[in-house]
């Protein structure tokens, strides 16, 4: 962010991709060009982000095909972690699997018990190109693993199994957004 100023501040609000979009489906592009449209589009992920009262935010959740998310989440002891990763690379989760509640900007108002690794590693690249590696655990890591499965093409639905997969399928088909 330019001169400490608050992320998303210069941003404009963008239309959210909802569930049933194609572009949900398709894994990102990589990120080759690191020059002021990058930057441009990260203050509009914070913006939009902070707008729709999310922790985290994926460009394809916005129209854009690209490797790039930004978040602002708390990890389970309420420390804030900000930032954004372009061209992420989910390198660890592990730990204990956690069956934990789980919503998502694209499928708005909705949420389901959703099994994720209570810590993750990410390594990517800051938008002017630097190396930067994000360590996250309990809700955080839920949050990194969430954003790295977006830019490969699948939401958190496609984690939920069994009766918890058709009761969230069924809202979905319900919700007023799908008109």
């Amino acid at each position: 962010m330019r001169n400490g100023s608050i992320p998303g501040t210069n941003g404009r609000v963008r239309p959210l991709t909802l569930h049933g979009s194609p572009l949900l489906r398709e894994p990102c592009d990589e990120v080759t060009d690191f020059g002021p449209e990058l930057a441009a589009l990260v203050e509009d992920l914070f913006a939009t982000m902070y707008a729709a009262q999310g922790v985290g935010l994926a460009a394809n959740q916005v129209g854009e095909s690209l490797r790039v998310f930004v978040f602002d989440c708390p990890d389970d002891e309420d420390v804030r972690h900000l930032g954004h990763v372009v061209n992420p690379r989910l390198v660890e989760a592990d730990g204990v699997v956690i069956r934990g509640p789980e919503g998502c900007l694209s499928l708005p108002g909705l949420e389901a018990g959703t099994e994720r690794y209570d810590h993750a590693v990410v390594e990517g690249f800051t938008m002017t190109g630097e190396p930067v590696t994000v360590h996250g655990t309990g809700f955080f890591a839920r949050c990194l693993q969430h954003e790295c499965d977006h830019l490969d093409g699948r939401v958190y639905a496609d984690r939920v199994t069994g009766w918890r997969h058709r009761r969230l399928m069924r809202q979905v088909a319900r919700a007023s957004w799908r008109r």
